[in-house]
């Protein structure tokens, strides 16, 4: 299947960055404020979209509109916390997923609007992250196991890069 190598390597290096993000917020306390958050979206989602546009040689492009994204993501999730708390991080995430859809379909010349591809990273991915969201809120009493940080980020970004990334080789004639 074509995509698979680059979607596990997006997950991975997505996955280190946020367990260097989950330690920077635990070695300096980082309070949570809506900056700091906005911040962690732009740069995170910058990093995604530079990942995802990597294969079309678009990986400044794909940053920019990455951290786009991310803006965009973490202001809904802090539109949406008042009312929905951390549970707002849910919708966000699915948002984001489809929006990097919406950029590669842009990329390969096929518009700019997700597709079933932005649906499957959300629902997919959406479903990992609610099964690792214990390692955010419901933190290690002793500080964080960043090996399970990692393992988690891992399985929280896989299913979004492969449903966006793999492609079924065409059949042989």
């Amino acid at each position: 299947m074509e995509g698979l190598r680059e979607g596990v390597r997006g997950a991975l290096l997505i996955a280190v960055l946020m367990t260097a993000g989950d330690w920077v917020w635990a070695r300096f306390e980082v309070p949570h404020r809506v900056a700091f958050g906005l911040i962690h979206g732009f740069a995170l989602c910058a990093a995604i979209g530079a990942v995802l546009a990597w294969p079309a040689r678009r990986a400044g492009f794909g940053a920019f509109a990455g951290a786009g994204i991310g803006l965009a993501a973490a202001a809904l999730f802090y539109a949406l916390a008042p009312l929905a708390g951390y549970a707002a991080m849910f919708p966000a995430w699915m948002a984001f997923w489809l929006a990097f859809d919406a950029l590669l379909r842009h990329l390969e010349g096929r518009g700019l609007r997700a597709g079933w591809r932005g649906g499957l990273a959300a629902l997919a991915s959406g479903l990992a992250f609610y099964a690792i969201s214990g390692i955010w809120t419901k933190p290690a009493p002793g500080g964080p196991d960043y090996a399970l940080h990692l393992a988690a980020w891992f399985t929280a970004f896989l299913p979004g890069f492969a449903a966006l990334l793999v492609r079924r080789q065409p059949a042989a004639s």
